[in-house]
């Protein structure tokens, strides 16, 4: 029998996103079936939530693909499939994104508006300065983040659906949603409990324009004209130690010298200290990698604040903080306690209350007066990091923070993070060093709050004193009952809201959690934990964690160190690490470099399986270039997609049935070789390399269009028999198999084929079995691939004689060795019949070759 009443006149691919993607949702076809599902049948997946804000590129359809299809394979395979997808929508690039879609800004002191319109909605936001945007109140700007995310995930999803994704869209999460704020404040107060957040006092960079932290994401480095200043340091033998500096009025804050460990220069020094000038406190000269020999004199002061290098060096060599600039970007009143001397005391107060550019002047005229300034300033131009809407350089001053634990100062807890990185199958296996080196370079603990509006707040109130201070030693922990809870709106237990800073009674923590500090809960997010235990016990740990290799430090250890305090296991079982996207000249495309191409145009013009094909077609871990221009991998992928609708039209034409008994040597030869490849890309694909899985599928398949299927057709094209019915099973069977094999890459084209001759979908039929095909026979594999090589030299004789493959042969002559020769007489009849020979001999020869052949001229 045919199943031409259901094939299409002219298949093609236009047109099956919409077709199928209306047909999966109707049908549920990627639901999480829960009822069902047990413990050991699950595949989860927890799945990386795209920030909602701005555009996708081209770089997510990269490494989603390679998740789905490692998704649609198990599923396959028999696994309940837990796919969600998450939406990471707070944080500063919703922020951003909201001020200048809107043209306004935050301000936490404004009231709320309830009628409150924005003054436009659309804009880019480039032309607007942050001061000419409209302040609102924080509740008003939250209402236009929620408005305006849940527009952009809706255009995401939608174009998530066109690449094909599997997702169970009824799984999805906002990171900002009110489960989500549960789950963060939660997992945060049972940090607080069990000692493992804590409140420090730390360093931030400060607009001291618009009075606000800035994230590193906003900063820009912009060129400025600046001095180098040459200083003496007094060692305590009376001799000096020079140093350069470009920010002189830095020196009360100064609370180290470092160089580098292999400077020669300076290595008998490491260990002794020195004393600055003017102020007389007496440092410590100190080793660092991140110091520059050949950076003025090879040796610089750390201060507390001058730039996130001082930071880093402050964090990781424990040093002391002696921060001198206040918000408004002025000195503060107060020497630090370390400027022990009158004389130091009264060169400080010269400088209380000025810029930093006074303050600066101050300074050098002091250095000159003490005669520590060694030589005139050298001018010089270097880049200052701005805020992107600022006019003022950044400063960094010293503010209170919330840290989590995260082994940089327990031994115990960093040997078990890298114990579970140990647990976790890395695929590729390499990408493991990256993470033990991170945690094995770990110096400070977590930063977790965020001076920003836009996210999860912090569920803590803290006590007001008798005269109205904050008693920020004892903070007033939300419990769960209140969660989800914003203390800048609803008073603290124990409170009514008429006691809000007035003394004696509380003030609500105004800062957020960073991003990072929501996106490392998404396996508790997805799951369910402590909302839906049942779940969450089917799903947690999960089966697969798939990402970037350039968030290992971030998403990926952060997600290790929360599953490790909460739950004490790896929250994973495998971790899947996609490469980076670059290119043509190597360089990974971002948006600041301008090189990123966003993926809708490339859809709609090739379609999702052409684009699906390239990206499947890279192996984990590895970077691939993609040329907008020519994207040749597309292109193949396309021509596979149709060449798949194609070859199963003709097939299915075919008069037959699968299940029929497959008798013919050359018949068996090529299931048994399909059997190895079933084989190869299911050991493929259990090892999380789908590209060889493709590799070895395609490459079968190029092989039984052009060669198989050629060699039989007519054959299957003949009289009912035991032979031709033998053709038509072999390649239906084949069909069969190998339209699951490539489901999970492009999805589109094997579902529209496999509709053709079956009731259900192809992406929940059973993944090919090595018993569903014919047995390997006497001939074994062998036999396909001679006779591929006979007729493709019978087709090589026709065109080195400049004749049609259609140009009769009188006679041809095949030789090889006597076991091929053997194995080529089974498929004569096929050989005569496509090569249109009258008459064929097979002799002994060394290698398998077509020796002779002779056309027919009477035609």
């Amino acid at each position: 029998m045919t199943d031409t009443p259901r094939i299409p006149d002219k298949p093609a691919l236009e047109g099956l996103e919409g077709k199928w993607g209306g047909v999966w949702e109707e049908s549920g076809t990627y639901r999480f079936d829960r009822e069902h599902a047990t413990r050991d049948s699950i595949f989860s997946i927890d799945t990386p939530p795209p920030t909602a804000s701005g555009s996708l590129h081209v770089g997510h359809v990269f490494s989603y693909t390679h998740t789905d299809v490692m998704a649609r394979y198990q599923r396959m395979r028999g696994r309940s499939v837990f796919y969600p997808m998450g939406w990471d929508d707070n944080g500063l690039p919703t922020e951003r994104r909201v001020q200048n879609y809107y043209g306004v800004r935050c301000d936490p002191s404004l009231p709320y508006d309830p009628d409150f319109t924005p003054p436009f909605e659309g804009g880019d936001g480039k032309s607007t300065k942050a001061a000419d945007q409209i302040p609102i109140s924080r509740r008003n700007f939250i209402e236009l983040c929620e408005r305006l995310t849940v527009e952009d995930e809706q255009q995401f999803e939608a174009l998530w659906r066109t690449l094909g994704l599997s997702v169970d869209w009824t799984q999805s999460y906002r990171t900002i949603a009110d489960e989500a704020l549960f789950t963060s404040q939660l997992a945060f107060i049972r940090n607080v409990e069990r000692g493992e957040a804590y409140q420090a006092l730390a360093p931030t960079l400060w607009d001291v324009t618009f009075r606000t932290a800035v994230a590193q994401a906003e900063l820009e480095d912009r060129d400025q004209p600046g001095f180098y200043h040459r200083v003496a340091f007094h060692r305590p033998d009376g001799g000096i130690v020079e140093i350069e500096t470009s920010r002189p009025e830095l020196l009360p804050a100064c609370v180290a010298l470092v160089a580098h460990p292999d400077d020669e220069r300076y290595q008998p020094l490491f260990g002794t200290t020195v004393t600055t000038p003017v102020f007389g406190v007496e440092v410590p000269v100190v080793a660092h990698h991140l110091a520059q020999k050949d950076k003025g004199t090879g040796i610089a002061m750390i201060c507390t604040f001058g730039d996130v290098t001082d930071v880093v060096w402050w964090r990781e060599l424990d040093l002391p903080n002696r921060a001198i600039i206040g918000f408004d970007g002025r000195i503060i009143a107060d020497a630090p306690a370390a400027i022990e001397s009158e004389a130091g005391r009264a060169a400080y107060a010269q400088l209380a209350g000025k810029t930093t550019f006074s303050a600066k002047q101050a300074v050098v005229e002091l250095l000159r007066e003490s005669g520590d300034l060694l030589a005139d300033p050298k001018p010089i131009t270097h880049p200052v990091k701005f805020f992107e809407k600022g006019d003022r350089p950044l400063e960094i001053v010293s503010t209170r923070q919330w840290y989590i634990v995260n082994g940089a100062r327990d031994a115990g807890l960093k040997e078990r993070l890298l114990e579970r990185g140990r647990q976790i199958s890395w695929h590729p296996d390499f990408m493991r060093v990256r993470y033990e080196n991170w945690v094995g370079g770990l110096s400070g603990d977590w930063l977790v709050s965020r001076q920003r509006f836009f996210g999860v707040p912090i569920p803590v109130w803290y006590p007001l004193d008798g005269e109205g201070n904050p008693v920020f030693d004892e903070p007033i922990v939300a419990t769960r009952d209140l969660l989800p809870v914003d203390p800048s709106s609803a008073p603290a237990p124990g409170y009514d809201e008429s006691q809000r800073g007035v003394p004696g009674g509380f003030i609500g923590e105004h800062d957020v959690m960073d991003t990072w500090a929501t996106s490392s809960l998404t396996p508790q997010l997805a799951g369910g934990w402590e909302r839906d235990p049942e779940l969450y016990d089917l799903v947690f740990p999960y089966s697969l964690r798939p990402q970037g290799q350039d968030i290992i430090r971030t998403w990926l250890f952060s997600t290790a160190l929360r599953a490790e305090l909460e739950h004490g296991v790896a929250p994973w079982s495998n971790a899947a690490i996609s490469g980076f996207i670059v290119d043509p000249d190597r360089k990974k495309m971002s948006k600041s470099k301008g090189n990123v191409v966003t993926p809708a145009g490339l859809l709609e013009q090739h379609g999702s399986d052409a684009v699906r094909y390239w990206a499947a077609s890279s192996r984990l871990g590895t970077d691939a270039a993609f040329d907008p221009q020519n994207p040749t991998q597309v292109k193949i992928g396309r021509r596979l997609a149709i060449k798949v609708l194609n070859a199963a039209k003709f097939i299915l034409g075919f008069e037959g049935a699968a299940d029929a008994a497959v008798t013919e040597p050359v018949d068996r030869s090529m299931l048994a070789t399909l059997a190895s490849v079933v084989e190869q890309a299911t050991r493929a694909l259990d090892a999380y390399d789908h590209a060889r899985a493709l590799e070895v599928a395609e490459t079968f398949f190029w092989t039984f269009c052009d060669d198989y299927l050629e060699l039989v057709k007519e054959r299957a094209y003949g009289e009912p028999s035991a032979e031709q019915a033998s053709a038509v099973a072999a390649l239906k069977t084949a069909l069969g198999v190998l339209l699951r094999l490539f489901a999970p890459v492009i999805p589109f084209a094997a579902e529209e084929a496999w509709s053709w001759s079956h009731d259900g979908s192809v992406h929940v039929a059973a993944w090919p079995a090595l018993d569903e095909l014919a047995a390997r026979g006497e001939a074994g594999v062998e036999l396909l691939e001679l006779a591929s090589l006979a007729l493709t030299g019978i087709r090589r004789a026709k065109t080195d004689a400049k004749a049609s493959q259609k140009t009769p042969v009188a006679t041809a002559t095949i030789a090889g060795p006597a076991d091929a020769i053997r194995l080529l007489e089974s498929a004569a009849a096929d050989l005569r019949a496509v090569g249109r020979i009258a008459e064929l001999e097979f002799v002994e020869g060394e290698e398998l070759a077509v020796v002779d052949v002779v056309l027919d001229q009477s035609e």
